[in-house]
């Protein structure tokens, strides 16, 4: 028996990835720690809430009280640490709280294992693996041309990626100065069931039902490479199983469309298939964000050579099974868009809409 802990296990990928390990997996015990912000639900879960091997603790990375009990009282083999303020938009708007979360809830967390992972001798337990999920927006903005490869400079523009970049670089440190077994994922967008309704997919879906305005960034010209959340969740195991450790790796879906691509996509999906009233004279493009990055792309090819993963969703597959998904499940998206979440689309693109 496997014991995982994996931290912010009530959000999007989270608790695709915790649904991905029991449902594949049956010697395993999953212990998830999720804080329970906005973007945490319960509702992600309902379909292993009652399973035994799962188990569900509110809290905060933050805390190391609640970190040391838990470590204490359960020998812990994997940590997948998913939790993280993680929408660029927030960021730009509250930048504290992702330096509070990102940065130094990852320093406490990763501090508590080294604390019980050390043996008397100084080195660390045999089998023990932290595995850091982080994000391609490291890399900054890619020019026209290329991908990003895991040796690619990390640059980055917003608050939300400098604070995941700095948590690599934390967890660097911490590998040459002290050998903590950790390994890094840096992630292509990621798209799929249960994704809050910040992000671009849902968010197009959420109001083009409503007939609402479908707000674009700017000329709506940025790309960037879609990973179906069902194939990261793959990849993530295999890093877990057989991923070496210091090292990082890129996990991309080789699906690069501009913006406005998909977002044309999903409008006349649900033109054709649910209303025909919904088109795209919806679309509003509205003033580009601050430091709005252009261009990503993911080299994969590290982990296809050493892990044997590549992506095996096309996008055009993964978006249709996403839109219907979304269709199918519509109460759970009315019911996370209700009161907070008005107020922030508000704040976000109330005075930008045309």
């Amino acid at each position: 028996m496997k014991n995982y802990l994996v931290t912010g296990g009530a959000g999007f990928i989270g608790s695709n990835y915790i649904q991905y390990l029991l449902s594949t997996k049956t010697d395993v015990h999953v212990v998830n720690l999720d804080k329970l912000t906005y973007a945490g639900n319960l509702e992600n879960l309902k379909p292993v809430e009652k399973d035994p091997r799962y188990t569900f603790i509110q809290g905060d990375i933050g805390d190391r009280a609640l970190l040391d009990s838990i470590l204490e009282q359960i020998d812990i083999d994997y940590v997948i640490n998913f939790a993280a303020e993680a929408h660029v938009d927030r960021s730009i708007l509250d930048p504290e709280i992702f330096i509070k979360t990102n940065v130094l809830g990852t320093s406490v967390l990763v501090d508590a294992l080294r604390a019980k992972w050390t043996k008397a001798d100084g080195t660390y337990m045999v089998g023990k693996k932290y595995v850091q999920i982080s994000s391609d927006e490291v890399y900054g903005s890619l020019g026209p041309e290329g991908d990003f490869s895991e040796e690619s400079r990390m640059a980055p523009r917003s608050p939300y990626s400098a604070t995941k970049a700095a948590a690599e670089m934390l967890l660097k440190a911490f590998w040459h100065t002290y050998r903590f077994p950790m390994v890094i994922t840096r992630s292509a967008n990621n798209y799929g069931p249960y994704q809050f309704p910040e992000k671009l997919i849902p968010l197009i879906i959420y109001n083009a039902r409503h007939k609402k305005p479908l707000p674009v960034y700017g000329d709506g010209q940025n790309v960037r490479d879609w990973l179906y959340v069902g194939d990261h969740c793959r990849a993530i195991e295999r890093v877990v199983e057989e991923g070496r450790l210091g090292q990082v790796y890129n996990i991309g879906g080789d699906n690069k469309y501009t913006n406005i691509e998909v977002v044309k996509r999903i409008v006349n999906y649900l033109h054709d298939h649910v209303d025909e009233k919904i088109d795209e004279s919806l679309i509003t493009f509205v003033e580009d964000r601050k430091g709005h990055d252009r261009r990503y792309g993911i080299d994969a090819t590290k982990i296809y050579n050493e892990l044997e993963w590549k992506a095996e969703v096309p996008f055009e597959e993964g978006l249709i099974h996403t839109i219907e998904w979304y269709l199918k499940n519509w109460e759970w998206l009315e019911g996370v868009t209700s009161g907070e979440y008005q107020s922030y689309f508000k704040k976000v693109y109330g005075s930008r809409l045309k």
